[in-house]
């Protein structure tokens, strides 16, 4: 009688025969199993932006088509207020495996470095900005008995009176102000800058005639816009919003050409993961991005795509942290 294997060694052998096949496969469908198998739990997106504002909506839009594609929870996490930084804590503190993400801005990946000396993130370490989710532009606000027809009448008077008029945002160094400063410094005016706390008392500064103009986006300042409380001097885009056909670009207006204020959102994941799990993101979110759902609410708040390879993408993020860091440095601003 021939000799059996133990029953230990049949499964050595096994171990020993599985091992052999999946060194067999060929590179690329090892690479793909990571991807595959991702997720394997529920995904958080968290988000510095409050519940119900323009970001909010994208991202619980994007969230619930992820979570039908990744047969997973996929659950918005918002953490407002503190600069962005307590969104930004709680992501340092979480899982480090794509199941949790969290959507920054300009600011917080291009901005920020050069307003803080120190701040309590590193956006080289400890962000992989996957993708864009979406832009938006700024439109120059007034008053609807506001004096002002044209970017060239504001720059005009601006002329006039250096030092004299206003203009508002809702913090230092965000895109508001910083575009503000940037059309100074081209212009070669001077104006005054006035913080407000929060958006609504920002714009109703504007609709009542307390400032001279503020920039804002469909999002924030067009509810006051819609109920003919502020009118649309210009968009500080390349060219007229398909949402706002009517208002013209700045340098349509009599403003300085090519003069462009933008914010966007980012979704990032933490560094490090499988290129393959990362491509799948990528892939996954900009499928999201393209359902009808989501394409309204981008109408909606007159929201641009924003189509972008990584490499793509990484560059945009070093070129829009040079441009901030200029207009910071030159207006000596800093916010330690």
């Amino acid at each position: 009688m021939k000799n059996r294997p133990t029953s230990l060694a049949r499964r050595a052998l096994l171990a020993l025969a599985a091992a052999t096949t999946a060194c067999a496969l060929p590179l690329a469908s090892q690479a793909q199993a990571p991807a595959a198998a991702w997720p394997t739990k529920p995904v958080r997106i968290i988000t510095p932006f409050p519940v119900g504002g323009g970001p909010d909506g994208v991202a619980r839009l994007v969230a619930d088509r992820l979570s039908r594609t990744w047969g997973q929870p996929v659950t918005v996490d918002n953490r407002p207020g503190g600069n962005g930084f307590i969104a930004i804590d709680a992501f340092k503190r979480g899982a480090k495996d794509g199941s949790d993400m969290i959507v920054v801005d300009n600011v917080h990946l291009a901005a920020y470095p050069s307003l803080f000396k120190k701040l309590p993130y590193d956006p080289a370490k400890d962000f992989d900005p996957l993708l864009p989710l979406f832009k938006a532009y700024f439109f120059f606000t007034v008053g609807t008995t506001s004096r002002y027809q044209s970017v060239a009448d504001l720059i005009a008077d601006a002329k006039a009176q250096p030092g004299k008029l206003n203009y508002g945002s809702w913090s230092v160094g965000n895109p508001v102000h910083l575009g503000s400063e940037l059309f100074e410094s081209i212009t070669g005016t001077q104006m005054e800058h006035v913080v407000y706390k929060e958006t609504t008392q920002l714009y109703s500064a504007v609709s009542t005639g307390d400032l001279a103009f503020a920039l804002g986006t469909a999002a924030t300042a067009g509810p006051l816009q819609r109920a003919g409380k502020l009118r649309f001097l210009a968009i500080a885009a390349p060219q007229r919003s398909a949402s706002y056909p009517d208002v013209p670009t700045v340098a349509e207006s009599g403003g300085p050409k090519g003069f462009e204020v933008t914010g966007w959102n980012a979704l990032a994941v933490p560094q490090g993961l499988p290129a393959a799990v990362t491509d799948k993101i990528r892939r996954d979110v900009e499928e999201a991005l393209k359902a009808p759902e989501v394409q309204e609410k981008f109408r909606s708040f007159a929201y641009e795509p924003f189509p972008t390879t990584r490499p793509q993408f990484t560059q945009f993020i070093q070129t829009e942290s040079q441009r901030f860091g200029d207009v910071i440095r030159k207006a000596n601003v800093s916010l330690d």
